[in-house]
């Protein structure tokens, strides 16, 4: 094919253009489609998560079933009690622990509605059901049922007068039963015998079927009365525990026994008088001695506030031992001390402070064993008796806990024992001591004189003058009270009743200065 130009062809440009146009849509229309996605229902995926979404649902659906249908319908929720109720009170089902009986079933659709009328005829039929039950079992003899039944229909509020009826009926079904010659004959006889603890329960089951049989009153009466007799000579010797267990017993047979407030008295009065032993005790560090006391006074009184605060008091004097003794480095009865506190309160703040002490002090010795040659102990230890020396100018013979002549006396020892100052030091400690509670004392420092008392005491805790010199300084706290007292100084006068009280309990004139201090106390409120 010849082609001619394009100004030969006689034909315009458009005219050329056109063809290729077609052309071109042509082949777009040859070309083959791209397949679109299918739709969403037919994709397997979608169909594999709603068939999941649907088996979860249908799961919920059948175990949730009732919930849902009590949260949905609460009618048909009281529809069910009420019918359960109805089953159970027919099968004479009338109270259960578990709560299928009639009478939780009826009260339960009442809670759910209390305007319904069913559910509350519903608890009156079975409280006369429980009646009903009552009578038939004393009939059969069956009293412990019988008192069940009736306890029910009780708590479900029958006409008072029919339910008294029926327990008159149990009471002479009961004595008629169970003999009561034959149980006041065996009271009679374990009374014989001196076996309180059988005479008494006897006598108490015939007055419970017997209320108002003369010769059962009279038989508790005596037997109650050598019972309360026991409870007193058990206070006189000391054994709190039984008396009181002994006087609560007694309560419990009969609350208005005309001995019960004299012994009841007596039971204060040997719980407060315990309770100040254990208080002198705590004072004079005989730690022991002092948590025995207390813990005799929680067993006779669990609830005796001052014991309890005093347990936790020698907690704290055995804690500040261990400290001391671990100033000392004295490490086993450090040891020793700190188990007693932990035994006693392990949680106690000053517990814990006392271990961390000991800890320091072990760590402190440890330290200057290795390291601290013997002119260097020797210069600290001159250093610490110079502090003793001032400690005991200012009377801090045993506090404050580290800073006392004591402590640091005992820490001189520790660094230098064979010194000569240490050991001079040390047997000046102990007369000093002694003097200056005899200075103290002339000049009525009654404070500062127990100050001096109490050092002597721990440095010499045997010599025999301590009793005189106890009864001394009781004497001289009532006489200083006494001015104070009539100078109108009743906070002063109170602290030396307590003081005296402490260091001798029977010291002559206590009783009427303390008479004199609670007048006034009691005119100042």
């Amino acid at each position: 094919m010849i082609r001619t130009p394009d100004n030969q062809s006689g034909k315009s440009p458009g005219d050329r253009v056109e063809p290729v146009a077609d052309w071109l849509q042509e082949v777009e229309f040859r070309r083959p489609a791209r397949p679109s996605p299918p739709p969403a229902w037919r994709d397997r995926r979608y169909w594999r998560w709603a068939l999941a979404i649907m088996l979860v649902a249908g799961v919920a659906v059948v175990a949730f079933r009732q919930p849902l249908a009590n949260l949905m319908w609460p009618d048909m929720r009281v529809q069910r009690l009420l019918g359960e109720a109805e089953i159970a009170l027919k099968q004479g089902k009338l109270n259960a622990a578990d709560g299928t009986g009639a009478r939780q079933r009826f009260e339960a659709a009442l809670a759910l509605d209390s305007d319904r009328s069913e559910a509350r005829a519903g608890l009156s039929r079975v409280a006369e059901t429980a009646l009903a039950q009552a009578r038939a079992q004393l009939r059969a003899n069956r009293f412990e049922d019988a008192r069940q039944s009736l306890a029910l229909a009780r708590e479900l509020q029958v006409p008072r007068a029919v339910a008294d009826a029926v327990a008159d009926q149990l009471r002479r079904g009961e004595a008629a039963h169970a003999g009561i010659d034959v149980l006041m004959a065996e009271a009679a006889a374990a009374q014989a015998d001196g076996q309180l603890g059988i005479a008494l329960p006897l006598y108490q089951r015939v007055l419970v079927l017997e209320p108002n049989q003369t010769a059962a009153l009279e038989g508790r009466e005596d037997a109650l009365s050598e019972w309360l007799q026991q409870a007193s000579q058990a206070l006189a010797g000391g054994d709190l525990a039984r008396g009181s267990s002994l006087i609560a017993q007694a309560r419990g047979y009969d609350p208005g026994h005309v001995d019960l407030p004299g012994l009841e008295a007596q039971l204060a009065r040997a719980i407060e008088h315990r309770r100040q032993l254990a208080d002198v005790d705590l004072r004079r560090q005989r730690l022991d001695r002092a948590l025995t006391g207390y813990r005799l006074v929680l067993a006779a009184s669990a609830d005796d506030a001052a014991a309890a605060q005093g347990i936790e008091r020698v907690a704290s004097a055995y804690a500040q031992r261990a400290v001391r003794e671990a100033a000392d480095f004295d490490f086993a009865k450090a040891e020793a001390s700190l188990a007693l506190a932990r035994e006693i309160a392990p949680r106690a703040a000053v517990v814990k402070e006392a271990a961390q002490s000991l800890a320091r002090a072990r760590q402190s010795q440890s330290r200057m064993t290795s390291s601290m040659p013997p002119r260097e102990r020797i210069r600290r230890s001159r250093v610490l008796l110079a502090a003793m020396e001032q400690a005991e100018a200012r009377g801090d013979w045993l506090t404050p806990p580290g800073e006392s002549a004591y402590d640091k006396l005992r820490a001189a020892q520790s660094l230098a024992p064979d010194d000569v100052e240490v050991r001079r030091a040390a047997a000046r400690l102990l007369p000093a001591t002694r003097s200056c509670f005899e200075e103290q004392l002339r000049g009525n420092r009654v404070r500062r004189a127990r100050a001096c008392y109490d050092a002597w005491q721990t440095l010499e805790p045997g010599n025999a003058q301590l009793s005189d010199a106890r009864r001394r300084l009781a004497q001289k706290w009532l006489a200083v009270g006494g001015e104070r007292l009539g100078a109108g100084e009743v906070a002063f006068a109170a602290e030396a009743l307590r003081e005296a009280r402490g260091l001798d309990a029977g010291a002559p004139g206590l009783a009427e200065f303390a008479a004199r201090v609670r007048s006034a106390e009691a005119g100042g409120d």
